[in-house]
């Protein structure tokens, strides 16, 4: 089974158990931080894929680290260390983040500018991007870009709509040439 079914599987039982318990949000904003950390610490999946220590180990270590977390993020988190998937763990944050969102009709956005949005911007671009992939908003993460030149480009998913400045000039030079 490929690594994205494992993710996707776990994230499903971890939606439904969150949606049961009312427990949505909370579980989203969880799995944010766990993912963050695991990010910025990225030696944490070697201590918990290391041989050195036993299970029982790993998943004490899990009680400790994560200890403010909620149950059932928890409970994932030691159940994915005995299956020996905690390589899965980011992949399933990422699925579970996706049902949220497709559950409260919100996509994740990447909104490249050149300088940081102000929060009417983000507002704006969020309504307009989010009619345009059938949803009701967006979260948006600003990534600063400097090689734009100037105005925005907008990932949603696999799609990209490209309003800089740098994209209209390489658009241009595209057509002049051919």
């Amino acid at each position: 089974m490929s690594n994205n079914a494992v993710a996707k599987r776990y994230a499903t039982a971890l939606f439904e158990l969150a949606k049961e318990q009312n427990l949505l949000e909370q579980v989203q904003d969880e799995l944010r931080a766990i993912k963050k950390a695991i990010k910025d610490n990225p030696e944490l999946i070697n201590l918990l894929t290391s041989p050195k220590f036993s299970s029982e180990k790993k998943i004490d270590m899990i009680k400790e680290i994560f200890h403010s977390a909620s149950n059932v993020v928890v409970n994932t988190l030691m159940l994915l260390t005995e299956r020996h998937r905690v390589n899965e763990i980011t992949s399933v944050a990422d699925e579970y983040i996706e049902l949220a969102n497709l559950n409260n009709g919100i996509a994740e956005a990447i909104v490249y500018s050149t300088r940081p949005l102000n929060a009417s911007e983000s507002e704006a671009i969020s309504s307009v991007f989010a009619k345009k992939v059938g949803r009701v908003s967006l979260n948006i993460e600003n990534v600063i870009d400097t090689d734009l030149l100037g105005g925005v480009k907008v990932r949603i998913g696999n799609k990209i709509f490209d309003g800089s400045l740098r994209g209209k000039l390489d658009r241009l030079e595209r057509s002049l040439i051919s």
